[in-house]
């Protein structure tokens, strides 16, 4: 009789080991700002592009309005959108000074990680160290001089692959707080029939959204945001980071499941695959249309487009990103 060891809790030392293996720093230069994202060449683009034969296409992005998940946690609120000029003022005659034509204006506050959004380079440090041993001096109130959010500008164009684990799983959605380890990312990719490559956008369906729809909220004192989910293992750093991917994108608040298996760190994979990898990180993606879809055609790749907004040092972005079938 063959008895199955119980897996150790993984811990700071864990994250440490993990971090050191995988670290890309240097490996595209001491002034690389691109992480994993150097993975997407010319080549793939083209390669992408022919992935298109039915001209679907398909957003993944969280409407950006009041209703959203934010609860002012983590300085976090949901889009603040206000009209500048509206029909009143067209109606009232505050505008008859100009001949002829009238006009309707707009504008929005909002942090720019409170929606389906990236996370740059510089959003996550580890020992006073950001991706390619950048410190912190490289963040200042006026923004991220380095690894800043628009490295991506005509980087996030590639071929993206669905691993839907619910479905995989004979699932709705995953169980609260239900761990996706790097055997599930595999066991998927062979149900699906698909092959992940290098310089893939790798978008993971836990099916969070979906429960949350279900169930008419984001939950008490800020369930979605931050509260236990599933999500991805710590043990997924070998397999993401093995597979040279561009970067990986969840359905989830933080991609990783919560509560965290380190007790002793908060988002142990973010220190491996973002900070140490260069592994780009997306959050809050809207990946149900796209599960429908790929589960009833049975094509799990497609090309993916979702570049960050142009805002100069940040360190995050909304996006709406699409896949296209």
């Amino acid at each position: 009789m063959t008895i199955k060891a119980e897996r150790s809790e993984p811990t700071l030392a864990t994250v440490v080991e993990l971090a050191h293996k995988y670290r890309a720093w240097g490996r595209w230069g001491p002034d690389d700002e691109l992480g994993a994202a150097n993975y997407v060449t010319p080549d793939k683009v083209e390669a992408a592009a022919r992935l298109v034969r039915k001209g679907k296409v398909i957003s993944l992005a969280l409407p950006l309005d009041s209703s959203g998940p934010q609860t002012g946690d983590f300085g976090r609120v949901n889009p603040i959108h206000v009209m500048l000029q509206d029909g009143g003022d067209v109606i009232s005659g505050a505008q008859d000074h100009m001949p002829v034509l009238r006009y309707t204006d707009d504008a929005i506050f909002m942090p720019l990680q409170c929606a389906t959004q990236w996370d740059a380079l510089a959003h996550i440090f580890h020992e006073g160290k950001m991706y390619n041993g950048y410190g912190p001096e490289d963040v200042s109130s006026q923004g991220a001089k380095r690894n800043a959010v628009t490295g991506l500008n005509d980087r996030a164009v590639g071929r993206g692959v669905l691993l839907d684990i619910a479905r995989a799983k004979g699932k709705p959605w995953l169980d609260q707080s239900e761990p996706i380890e790097a055997a599930d990312l595999q066991a998927c990719c062979e149900s699906e029939g698909v092959e992940v490559q290098e310089g893939d956008f790798l978008l993971v369906r836990t099916g969070r959204l979906a429960y949350m729809r279900q169930q008419g909220s984001w939950g008490t004192e800020g369930e979605y945001t931050g509260g236990p989910a599933p999500g991805l293992a710590l043990s997924t750093a070998d397999v993401l980071c093995n597979w040279h991917i561009a970067a990986v994108a969840s359905d989830t608040w933080g991609v990783e499941v919560r509560p965290n298996e380190t007790p002793d760190v908060f988002q142990p994979l973010h220190i491996v695959v973002l900070v140490n990898a260069g592994i780009w990180i997306g959050e809050m993606f809207d990946l149900e249309a796209l599960a429908a879809d790929c589960a009833e055609d049975g094509v799990y790749e497609f090309m993916f487009v979702a570049p960050p907004l142009t805002i100069t040092g940040a360190v995050g972005s909304p996006i709406n990103p699409q896949a296209i079938k």
